[in-house]
């Protein structure tokens, strides 16, 4: 069979996302402070959008106004998917706007389109936006946010201050630069002379100045050595707990306490008040200088009770209100402009129309699912986590008109304020337990229960997987024990045996 080039025709269908599209999907996904910057890239690389220099001075309330009641239920639409107004190409975009050389009739339209919009905005009663006051002290807060001190500069200080002499503090720095972010000596004193050539006895004499700086415990090459510094530091150097970690670590890590009895002499209770006083010391001394993650975190929906219902409102303060820009339409309307000038601005006026029309069904999406939310996990609202019903996305998708992959772009990384605290909007979607009554609990209502019964337990008769399980069941909630030992885990709480307080 003889080999060569040759070329063939093939016909596929393949699924690609227009751009427009990608756009809305970012800008539902996108967590409010994220959205901002999206929408100011956006005002950056479109100019014929403009920010409205003040928002209405009207509260935000539900979405039930005169959109809903003009617009045929054939009009409503996915708001994952495009408008169908900016899906045309640019043969129907010609037909739609009429004769290129109308400028009259076109920018009557863009005029009318403005109006539009700005109604909408009004209508869809948008909150106030902060006052200067507020607005000062939300700078204030933010301007003296300073960045902490880590552990490596901390130590670094005190090489300086310490008896080191100045040709030390170069293998000082060296050994600094090996301790990790708990505090702990990552290399061996061996591996450092091997590979700096430095004798092992200068290295071993820095080093145990370093451990000798704050905090107490720095510069262990593990937790046996961390938890003796702590307590020389302190001066017990002769007590049972400095006997104990110095000489029953591994029995102590398991909770071997009878061993450890055995092994110093001393009785069982003696051991045990020695035991709690270890506890009190740092496993990880450099816990404290360690970066705050903390996240700044701007609830998406806010639910407020109002007499026997509660309101589902939307938080619009942080999103800048666009329009379509004045001057550009002017320009629309100026005969002497070339075809080109006229056909950029239309495109850039197509973009900013759909950028708006995002922004409101994204709220509005976000909206609708929170409602339902609320709605269902009514019980929740009022009494706690205790009464969280399992929600699936696909049931609220069903309700809101969207599907289940909408739901989950719309809730990733929000958060809703709700009575009983703030709450990523995923928490209210989990799986459910059948009850002996036929009623459906929430996964995390069950395992709220278990960390409950664990909680009260008796510690020196520690409550077995089996145990707990007859204890659900009593209360009409049948679940396996596996189960139960799967969420001991998602808990951190030991087994039976670990648990025991002697």
């Amino acid at each position: 069979m003889a080999q060569g080039l040759q070329l063939s025709q093939r016909l596929t269908q393949s699924l690609v996302l227009a751009p427009q599209l990608q756009q809305s999907l970012a800008l539902l996904q996108a967590p409010t402070l994220e959205l901002k910057a999206l929408v100011e890239q956006e005002l950056q690389q479109n100019p014929v959008l403009e920010e409205a220099a003040t928002a209405p001075e009207t509260e935000v309330q539900e979405k039930e106004d005169s959109d809903t009641e003009t617009e045929s239920p054939a009009e409503k639409v996915d708001p994952a998917e495009p408008p169908e107004d900016v899906t045309h190409d640019a043969t129907a975009e010609k037909v739609d706007d009429g004769p290129v050389d109308d400028f009259e009739a076109e920018f009557e339209r863009l005029v009318q389109l403005d109006q539009e919009w700005r109604d909408h905005f009004a209508q869809t009663n948008l909150p106030t936006r902060a006052s200067a006051e507020e607005e000062e002290k939300r700078q204030f807060m933010f301007d003296s946010l300073v960045v902490g001190t880590s552990l490596q500069e901390m130590l670094l200080t005190q090489v300086r201050e310490s008896a080191l002499a100045e040709e030390q503090w170069p293998l000082a720095e060296m050994l600094i630069g090996n301790i990790d972010e708990y505090g702990y000596l990552k290399a061996t004193v061996e591996e450092l002379a091997a590979s700096t050539g430095i004798e092992v006895e200068k290295i071993s004499s820095v080093l145990k100045v370093i451990q000798s700086f704050d905090p107490a415990g720095v510069g262990a090459r593990d937790l046996r050595e961390c938890l003796m510094l702590q307590l020389e530091r302190s001066g017990q150097q002769n007590t049972l707990e400095y006997r104990i970690v110095s000489d029953f670590m591994e029995a102590l890590g398991k909770r071997r306490i009878p061993e450890i009895s055995r092994g110093t002499g001393q009785s069982v209770d003696e051991v045990q008040e020695a035991l709690e006083r270890i506890a009190r010391l740092e496993p990880r001394p450099g816990r404290a200088f360690l970066p705050d993650n903390d996240q700044y975190i701007l609830p998406e929906v806010y639910v407020q009770k109002s007499g026997d219902d509660f309101n589902v409102t939307t938080n619009n303060e942080h999103i800048p209100h666009l329009r379509i820009s004045n001057t550009y339409k002017d320009l629309m309307a100026h005969r002497e402009n070339s075809a080109e000038v006229r056909n950029y601005i239309r495109e850039k006026i197509r973009a900013g129309k759909f950028l708006i029309k995002s922004l409101h069904q994204r709220q509005q999406t976000i909206l609708n699912i929170a409602k339902e939310i609320v709605r269902r996990q009514r019980e929740f609202m009022e009494k706690g986590v205790a009464f969280l019903k399992p929600l699936t996305m696909v049931q609220v998708a069903e309700i809101v008109g969207v599907h289940e992959t909408t739901v989950s772009r719309a809730v990733s990384g929000k958060y809703m304020q709700t009575p009983q605290g703030l709450f990523e909007m995923k928490y209210f979607f989990t799986a459910g337990i059948q009850t002996a009554s036929g009623d459906g609990l929430s996964n995390t209502s069950v395992k709220d229960m278990i960390a409950e019964i664990f909680k009260k337990e008796d510690q020196t008769k520690p409550l077995s997987d089996q145990e707990v399980v007859r204890m659900l069941q009593e209360k009409g909630i049948v679940i396996a024990r596996r189960t139960v030992a799967k969420y001991r885990t998602e808990l951190n709480i030991l087994p039976s045996n670990l648990r025991k307080v002697y």
